[in-house]
């Protein structure tokens, strides 16, 4: 387990959020669960370090175990200590943790701040709130980025260049995991995109993905983080692979690396917070306490200064700017702009929630033949 101490924040403005819980029933400290890299950095730049500054004496850790976030709930549940208070997962994994009682169900206009002109919360987050127990926080992509000098004076538009050797020779990099391989195998094996998910439910269809992606099974380097697609291309290792459209920006503008994003087929996600059961009444207050800060307008408008994705909230949209410090504007780089957004996937969280534990073992003992 991998723990970052944050910043422990000296500035004595105990306001706020804070003012309801003064009398000293909400926990002192906090173990937040995210993802590492420039995503964590964003969040704790945008909303962890406010908090802690308008919360004298609280302190908060760092646990970059999302991916495991289900196993991991799952044992320390079954354990009965459960050692994290605010968890950040894909929504898909959301729906599992609330399915099986293993996140806190949260009533949005009851436990989240409304928009500053008094929109609900759950009005302003609309459509995202796709489970009882999840918190939306942004909308990303999982895409494709390439090296702009090992391509050619072709460079790729189209998802299925992944599978195209011939013209693309080299190292690709994949996740090391179902979810999206699986899609974009059968949209580049002539699925059409709205049958993806009714033929993935089908033993044949999952093998028809899998055949797919063993075309390729040899050039693969297949990733379990999100900061390995962006290290492997600024090496040169690969010549094209997926990842977050946050982790390649970060590359492009911020390092200067010779990486062009794909957006073709980009497959649009959501990640957010839940709150999993089984906290004491205090450290279960003081979850909720940064929740409802962290979530509110400002500061999921704020964490687009740091990284290309699109806050949750309506009301946050008019409220992005430019990056924190390179000064560009952020609107062009999210997965959402017109231009990014032209052939976009929608990952379906239902189908995942319901098929992920069967096609992950499938996928698993399939990548260790």
């Amino acid at each position: 387990m991998k723990l970052t101490k944050t910043l422990l924040a000296t500035t004595a403005l105990t306001l706020a959020s804070g003012t309801a819980f003064a009398d000293g029933h909400m926990a002192s400290d906090m173990t937040l669960v995210s993802w590492g890299g420039a995503y964590q950095n964003s969040q704790q730049k945008a909303y962890v370090e406010p908090y802690l500054e308008m919360n004298d004496g609280v302190t908060a850790v760092w646990d970059e175990s999302s991916a495991e976030a289900v196993a991991k709930l799952r044992a320390m549940n079954e354990a009965g200590s459960v050692t994290w208070d605010v968890v950040d997962v894909v929504a898909a994994d959301a729906i599992r943790l609330c399915d099986e009682g293993l996140a806190l169900e949260i009533d949005p206009d009851e436990d989240l701040a409304a928009a500053p002109d008094g929109t609900s919360a759950s009005d302003d987050f609309g459509d995202l709130l796709v489970s009882d127990c999840f918190i939306p926080q942004i909308v990303y992509s999982t895409t494709f980025g390439y090296r702009t000098d090992l391509v050619g004076d072709t460079p790729p538009t189209e998802v299925c260049a992944v599978f195209d050797t011939e013209t693309y020779p080299g190292k690709r990099s994949l996740e090391k995991r179902p979810i999206n391989n699986m899609e974009w195998a059968l949209l580049c094996d002539g699925v059409a995109k709205d049958d993806v998910y009714d033929v993935l439910a089908t033993d044949e269809g999952q093998q028809q993905a899998l055949d797919k992606l063993a075309t390729i099974k040899d050039d693969v380097i297949w990733w379990s983080a999100g900061a390995d697609t962006p290290q492997l291309l600024a090496d040169g290792e690969v010549i094209m692979g997926s990842t977050y459209n946050g982790r390649l920006f970060a590359a492009i503008e911020e390092q200067d690396q010779p990486i062009g994003m794909l957006w073709d087929a980009q497959v649009f996600d959501l990640d957010g917070w839940i709150i999993p059961t089984g906290l004491s009444p205090e450290r279960e207050a003081r979850a909720r306490d940064f929740i409802k800060f962290a979530t509110d307008t400002q500061r999921l408008a704020d964490q687009a200064k740091y990284i290309s994705y699109g806050p949750a909230r309506a009301s946050s949209a008019p409220l992005v700017g430019q990056h924190a410090t390179l000064g560009i504007d952020m609107a062009p780089h999210m997965p959402t702009d017109p231009d990014n957004a032209q052939n976009t996937f929608l990952y379906n969280y239902e189908f995942w929630a319901d098929y992920r534990d069967d096609i992950d073992a499938k996928f698993q003992a399939w990548l260790a033949q």
